[in-house]
Formats: C-alpha cells, structure tokens, sequence
C-alpha cells in the first residue's frame, strides 16, 4: 500500500513538473515576434539563439529579460545587431506583442525612422519607460512619434540629425512627455530656440544638450521657469558667451538644480566664474553653497578664479579642468574651502610646489592635479595631511616617484592613485614605511628614468585588492612580478608592458577568475606559454605577450576562452608549429596577430570561416603552400575586415573567396610566390581601402576596374604585370599610395594621372614607360615622393617637381593593415599614454575609479 501511494506520489509530481516547465518559458506570441524582428536586428552572432523552434525559451536568449513571474518580454537590447551598409526603416508594429515592454534599446543601427504601418508607435508601446534611440538617423520627424509615449521616464535621441521640436506640418506642436524625468539631447543641431520649446516638462531632473549649436547669450530663466524639477543640466560643448542674469531675483532661481556641467563652453577667454555665479539669484548662491558643485572644465577662465573662489565657503565640487589656469598657485581664496570634497585643476600650465594650505581642505576625497607642471621631491606636508583621499592622479607632473607616495602612509581610504608620466627615481634599499591603503588601482607608467633596471615600488608587495595595475614603460628589471597576482586575486587588468623583465612566465598557483587583460609585452620573457595559462586567466578576453623571447606552441586552450571580442596578440616571438584548430575555431576570437614567429605548414581554413574574427596578422612566417579554398557559403559576410599574410612561402592563385568578404578594408599579401592574373573580382571589394600584392609572380594587365573610390594604397610593385596605364586608377579620387615599380608595363604615363587629386606617393620605377612626363602632374598638389627612373622617358622634367618636401607623413606609402578605430596596436599614445589596444582595455577605468570616489 505504501509502495503504492509513493509510485501515485511520483507520478503525481512528474505531471506537476511537467506542467511547470510548460509555463517556465517565455509567451509563444512573444517568441515569434522576436525572431520576426531579426529580420532587422540581424547580426548572427549577437542573436544566434534567437531560433524558430517551438517551445524554447526566449527569455533565456540573449538581450532579452523577462518578469520573472509574468514571463513577458520588459527590456530588449538590440543596440548595435543591424548588420547593413544602408539605412534602414523599422516596423513598428513588430512591437505590438509585447504588452510589458518597459526598456527598449536601439543604439547604432542605422535606422531612418519608424514604419507605421498603420500602428502607431505609442500603441505598440504605450508601457515603455526607457527609449534609446542614440546615433541613429532620426530627424525632427522623429519627436511626433514619440509624443504619446506618457509613461516614457528615459528618452536619449543623442547622436542623430534632430535641429528642433518643431514639425512642417504641424506648426508649433510640441513633445508632451509629461513623466519624463532625464533627456539627453547630445550631439544633434539644436540651437537657442530650443530653451523656448522646453514646456511640459514639468518632471524633467536630468537634461543634457551636449555638443549642440547653443551660441552666444543664454536666457537662463526662459529654461528654469518651465523645468521647476531640473536637478542636472549639461550644456557642454557649446559656444556661449554669457548668461543672461536673472534681474528679478526674487522670483527667478536654480529651483532644485545641483550639478550645472558647462565643459568647453567660455572659450572666449574672458569669462569669470565670479560673473557666472552671479547670473544667479542669492537663493541658487545659496544652495551652490550648501550642497552644489562646479564644473566649467575646458572654459577659458580668468587666472583669478582661485583667489576668488573662497568666498564659496560651502562649496563641496570644484572642477576646473583643462581651463588654462597658468603660474603658481595662489595663497588665499580656494584654501578656504574646508568643506570641498572634489577638487580638479588636471590639464592646466599650474608650475611650483604645492603649497601648504592644500592642507586647509580636510574633507577632500577626491584629488585631481594631472597635466601640469607641478615639483616635488620625496613626502609633501599638503599631501600627507589629506588623509581621507580615495582618489588622486599626479600624473604628467615633475613630482619625483616613488618617493612621494610616502605622503599617502596613512592614508585609510585611499583607493586609487595615478601617478604616470613623472621622474622615476630610485628607492632605498630597505622599505622605510608601511602603508595604511590598500589600493584597487594604481598607474604609473611611462616615467623619465636615468637609472637601468630600476624596482617596482615596494609598498605594491603590501597590497592585496589591487584590480588595475599599469607598469608600462619605466624599464623596471628582474623577474616578472607575479607577486602582486599571487597576493592580488581580484586583479582585473595587469600591465607591464615595454620594460626589462626577464626570466620564464611563471604564473600565479592559483586561478584569478576576475582577470581580463594581461599585457607583457615588450620584454624579455622566455620558455613557453605555460600551457594552464587558461585555468589560471579564465576570463581574459585581451592578451598581449608580443615582443618577448617566447618559445615551443601556442596553446590550444586559448581557443576555449569564452569572452567577448577575444584579443590575442603573440606576435614578434620565436613560436612554432602551427595555428591550433581549436583557436581556429573560437567564437569570440576578434583581433588575432601572430606576425613574425618561426610557425609553420599550412593555413588551417577554418581561421577564414570565425564569424567573429575581423583583424588577422599571420605575416612574417613560414607558412607554406596555397591560401586555403573554401567554400563561398560559408564565409560570413560582415566578418574579416584586415588580413595579413605577408613574408610567408604561399603559393598558387589569389583564392575566390576573398572578393566575397565585402567588409574587408585592408589585404596584404606581399613576398609570397603567388602567380596568375590579378583577378577583377577585387575590385567589387567596395571597402577596400589597402591593397599590397607586391613580390609575386603575377602577370597580365592591371584590371581596369581599380577606379573604386575606397581605395587609398595599391601596392603591386615587383611582379611581372604588362600592359598600359590607360583604363586604371584614374576615377580614383582618393588614391594616395600608388606603387607599380619594377614590372612589365608600358606605353606613356597618361595625362589623366592629374585626377589623382590625393596622390602623395607616385612610384613608377623600373618599367618601360616612354614619352615625356606629363605635364599634367603639376596638378598633383598633394604628391611629395614621385620615383620614375629606369624607364625610356625624354624631354624636360615639369619644374614643378623641384618642390617636392620628399616627407611622407604616416598616411603616405601605407603598407600597413591596421583598421581605423578599432582596438589593435599601432603606434600613438593616447590619455594615459597607451596604444590602442591597451586603452581599449581600459576605458572602464575611468567609470571604475569614479564610482570608488562616490561610493560610501
């Protein structure tokens, strides 16, 4: 009896379960509608789990959240997933079954407008209460779309074609979004009008026109009046003069403003704050005073402002970044600020030491002198009395390091310290202070060094929270100071790259599950990769440890990283073997260089199927004969962008699949043993931007197709081409490299060359070109380096040659294949003084660090 009731029991349960999971998943009508709006929103990696297949659970796919009880569709990422080379028009009413949509993210896509389609947008969705709809296309049009969105409480049009509220056919109508509580405006064409038009906006706290066409002189009162709620406004990047003074200030205010951001707007030079304040009434004064900040970063501000400052006891933000603020700091005003919790005067000429009464401000938290000219050797009595600072950067300063940090010893709070770009001296050899903080990130690269193979600071061995580490380019010595991972276990990023570290690569004992970039590139590392340096990094997704001594295989492992957007950079090593299939095969690999290694044997094919890879750097190899064939079908589209495969042993023909990757920008094939015709097909290549098939064997005509307007580099110099210069280049507007020297090729130059308006680098060498040089080319006013010797050419040189600079600048001659904006290594430093790649990795510092200062 027992065993039967258990058995009614079980079968009981299992019908309950099975019942559950019926309704676990998402609604079926919801389900279809998104894969019906993958028509649109379609790139393939981002929504490949977005299938049409009965039952599955769409609440579980990617950019999408569901109410945990209700299971219907609230928030919907879709920013950045319209793969087109067009604009485009979006269905509204594709939207209609989601009944609880609250968020809705649109970012990047190329849209146009909207479709109605007999469906108005507010009906499609009238729960919406989060709308971004950033760099987009949308003109004014746009604004009577959304009107009827009442429950809209977010709503960014950043980044489009938008000049007013008002529409063409309907006169003065305007947006009636009654809850919306932040606008953000940036980055469009509005002008002053648009204060004007600000009404029914009574809930409105948060409102930014950032980098508009606000000019001149601003009436502050007609955009109060109406915005009684505003808490923020950003009017940065403008061209305003002045503000128009409120003259009755009794019934004109601030209201319940506390942050004004107007970075980059006096560039007039003659605006003082005192001035600016004072447009103000006395109540607005008063609650600057109490519990408001400042921040004119950028503006041109009279030298005087520190001085009179001061007169703001209450004052607890003060930001007066980039203002040209010049000369040494001055002794009264801003020292008495004793209640100023972030102080910012980064980016200015500021010179000499700091002064004591830095010490007056006990409350300081958050501490920026960045980008000056300051001195300072060893402890600073300023700094040391600071002791509730979280934050400060002293980087782009004269200050000598480490020997200041002794200042921060007891220090409890403090949480970052950016210190790069100062002099690096020497520390004693026995630590003389133990600090009180323990630091979650700390930067101090690219220092001035006359000493060899100096130490890292002793004080890092005592921390144990670090997540950001930047050591680059000090010429630091020994061995790799894996301590500080080994003692660091949430360490998120670790820099070391351009210093003098040698020995093996000998990891942490233990994983770092939080580590997301290594760099150790540009020193002296030898052995191999150690082959668990996935167990140990589980989450990298950037890894550079080019420039080293690195010997035996890349391990396969690093195909199996499961991150977004992969970066791995193994180049100038002494690696061998082959490219591991299982790397080959990763879904998240985006940026891959393996340039100048000693690997070996063929190209594995599967490298040229990765739906993510889009920047590939195989050159300076032994890999040897044909570029794989594969099949067309199976290339995605929007994939490689740069591909590399120079100084290698290829052979055989161009592959036909080449010409069907429309997104490629760059291709570089040069010092192979390729041969045939060059084919016609590349010339369909329409983003083509760099094309290097110099030191082949091909033979044959130029293709007279290469007219395309993308192309900016050819290289085909050092093959056996023939024929005339008649039908090619010439529509070519953009052509700034052209190199054919050392082939076959014959007839005059023709006198159309002279349509090469952007030609800069002409090398025609080592040909059989005959006839007089062409007057025309006078016309070429950007031409700087023209080699026509070794041809059978007569007559007079144009004497317009004699003005050549014979100066190439890095846009002249390009053979490289580096894609513009995209996060790879190239030369040129940036804020912090880092490449590309490098600051790709780190653009969440700045958030990071922000959010320490705020944070309780």
């Amino acid at each position: 009896m027992e065993a039967k009731s258990f058995w009614v029991l079980l079968t009981t349960l299992v019908f309950i379960i099975r019942g559950w999971r019926q309704t676990v998943g998402c609604l079926e009508q919801e389900r279809i509608a998104l894969f019906q709006l993958k028509a649109f929103f379609n790139h393939p990696a981002e929504l490949k789990d977005w299938v049409n297949v009965k039952g599955s659970n769409c609440c579980q796919w990617k950019r999408v959240e569901c109410n945990i009880t209700s299971k219907r569709v609230i928030d919907l990422f879709l920013d950045s997933t319209h793969q087109s080379n067009s604009n485009g028009y979006l269905n509204v009413s594709l939207f209609l079954p989601f009944e609880e949509l609250k968020s809705l993210y649109l970012r990047n896509n190329k849209i146009t407008d909207f479709v109605d389609n007999k469906v108005s947008l507010s009906s499609a969705l009238n729960n919406l209460e989060f709308l971004d709809l950033t760099n987009n296309y949308f003109n004014d049009s746009i604004l009577l779309i959304l009107n009827n969105l009442t429950k809209l409480k977010e709503l960014d049009l950043s980044y489009n074609k938008i000049e007013g509220f008002q529409s063409p056919h309907d006169g003065e109508r305007s947006l009636n979004l009654t809850n919306l509580e932040e606008f953000i405006l940036d980055s469009n064409s509005f002008t002053n009008s648009l204060l004007a038009q600000l009404s029914g906006f009574s809930n409105l706290k948060s409102l930014r026109i950032w980098n508009n066409q606000l000019k001149g002189s601003i009436n502050i009162k007609e955009l109060l009046d109406s915005l009684s709620n505003l808490e923020e406004l950003d009017i940065s990047f403008n061209k305003v003069k002045e503000f128009v003074p409120i003259k009755n200030k009794e019934n004109g205010s601030l209201g319940k403003l506390k942050i004004a951001t107007l970075d980059y707007v006096f560039t007039g030079g003659t605006t003082s704050l005192i001035q600016l304040l004072e447009t103000f009434s006395s109540r607005s004064i008063a609650c600057v005073e109490r519990n408001r900040g400042i921040s004119v970063d950028g503006s041109y501000l009279n030298n005087n402002i520190l001085q009179r400052i001061g007169v703001f006891s209450s004052l607890k933000v003060l930001t007066l970044h980039g203002c040209r603020l010049n000369g040494t700091l001055p002794t009264q005003g801003w020292c008495d600020l004793q209640k100023l919790e972030l102080l910012d005067l980064g980016e200015n000429a500021l010179i000499g030491t700091l002064l004591s009464c830095l010490a007056n401000l006990p409350s300081l938290h958050y501490l920026d002198i960045s980008n000056n000219q300051f001195t300072g050797k060893g402890a600073s009595t300023a700094l040391a009395n600071l002791t509730l600072l979280r934050f400060i950067s002293l980087s782009r300063n004269l200050f000598e390091v480490p020997s200041i940090f002794i200042s921060f010893s007891n220090h409890s709070h403090l949480k970052v310290l950016f210190s790069s770009q100062n002099k690096l001296v020497k520390e004693p050899t026995i630590q003389t202070w133990v600090p009180k903080f323990l630091l979650k990130a700390f930067l101090l690269s690219n220092c001035t060094t006359k000493e060899l193979h100096i130490e890292i600071p002793k004080f890092l061995y005592y921390q144990n929270d670090l997540r950001v580490v930047d050591l680059s380019y000090n010429n630091f010595g020994g061995k790799i100071p894996f301590l500080l991972l080994e003692n660091n276990t949430r360490m998120e990023k670790f820099l070391i790259k351009g210093n003098s570290f040698m020995g093996h690569l000998n990891l942490p004992s233990h994983p770092s599950p939080s580590m997301s970039v290594v760099d150790i590139s540009d020193n002296k590392i030898q052995g191999p990769i150690p082959s668990n340096i996935c167990l140990i990094f589980p989450q990298l997704f950037g890894l550079n440890l080019s420039g080293n001594f690195l010997q035996g295989n890349i391990p396969p492992c690093l195909g199996s990283l499961n991150t977004t957007h992969l970066l791995l950079d193994l180049s100038h090593n002494q690696l061998s073997g082959g490219i591991p299939e299982m790397l080959a095969q990763s879904d998240s690999l985006r940026f891959l260089r393996l340039s100048n290694n000693h690997l070996s044997g063929k190209i594995t094919p599967t490298i040229f199927r990765s739906s993510s890879l889009e920047l590939l750097y195989l050159d300076g190899n032994n890999f040897d004969g044909n570029i794989p064939s594969i099949g067309i079908s199976t290339i995605p589209w929007y994939s490689l962008k740069d591909m590399d495969l120079s100084n290698n042993n290829l052979s055989g023909e161009l592959p036909r699949w080449i010409w069907n990757v429309s997104n490629l920008n760059a291709l570089a094939v040069s010092n192979n043993q390729l041969k045939g015709l060059i084919p016609m097909e590349l010339c369909y290549l329409d983003s083509l931007n760099i094309l290097d098939l110099s030191k082949h064997n091909f033979s044959g005509p130029i293709p007279s197709c290469f007219d395309a307007q993308s192309i900016k580099h050819l290289h085909l110099s050092k093959n056996r081409l023939s024929g005339t210069l008649k039908n090619a280049f010439f529509n070519s507007s953009s052509l700034v490299t052209l190199d054919l020297s050392e082939n076959q090729l014959t007839g005059e130059i023709p006198y159309r060359i002279g349509a090469l308006s952007a030609l800069s680098v002409l090398l025609l060498k080592a040909n059989y070109f005959i006839g007089e040089i062409p007057i025309e080319i006078c016309k070429l006013y950007s031409l700087s380096i023209i080699d026509l010797s070794q041809n059978k050419l007569f007559g007079s040189i144009p004497s317009c040659l004699s003005h050549l600079t014979l100066k190439p600048n890095d846009k002249k001659s390009s053979t490289k294949t580096y894609g513009d904006g995209l996060p790879v290594i190239v030369k040129g430093a940036n804020y912090f003084g880092l490449t590309e790649f490098e600051w790709s990795t780190l653009r969440g510092v700045e958030s990071f660090y922000v959010d320490l200062v705020i944070e309780n």
